[in-house]
């Protein structure tokens, strides 16, 4: 790790790092338009915005660090037997699965958003034992950087 240069820490704001950055003029010119059509005030919320992303990535990768995100779930709810099983995996997961959103979709279909977090590993248990029922049309984890404050524990059964 280098030492990092009186030019690269921002007087003007304390518990920020100045960097330097070299692009090939078409990247930056690619970059720009994203710039401008995400509505991002700078390029620099914009590459912090892409480094956040791909940090996440990272840590969904390793699998066992601690993460809060969604679980969204397509599912036919037509489909006997479905909703109980969906229902089921949220008991049996009760540590991780914090709570849910049923939103009523056309033609027979609802929307399932649980709010999830735990280990990464598990939260992808989740979605491949949802994914893998009968009726369910689409299920996909959403992870993000940052954890829900600590709930209340349950009581150990003794």
């Amino acid at each position: 790790m280098t030492s990092k240069s009186s030019d690269e820490k921002n007087t003007n704001n304390p518990g920020v790092n100045r960097i330097s950055v070299s692009l090939p003029e078409g990247l930056l010119e690619q970059f720009d338009k994203v710039v401008e059509e995400r509505g991002f005030v700078s390029r620099s919320q914009a590459i912090a915005d892409l480094i956040q992303s791909q940090l996440t990535s990272h840590r969904e990768e390793q699998g066992q660090d601690i993460m809060a995100g969604t679980i969204n779930v397509v599912y036919d709810h037509a489909v006997p037997g479905l909703q109980k099983c969906l229902s089921d995996l949220q008991y049996e997961f009760l540590d991780e699965v914090i709570s849910v959103l049923n939103v009523n979709l056309v033609h027979h279909q609802t929307l399932s958003v649980f709010l999830v977090q735990g280990p990464v590993s598990v939260l992808k248990q989740i979605e491949n034992r949802m994914i893998t029922q009968r009726g369910v049309i689409s299920a996909q984890l959403l992870l993000s950087t940052a954890i829900l404050p600590p709930v209340h524990p349950l009581p150990e059964n003794k």
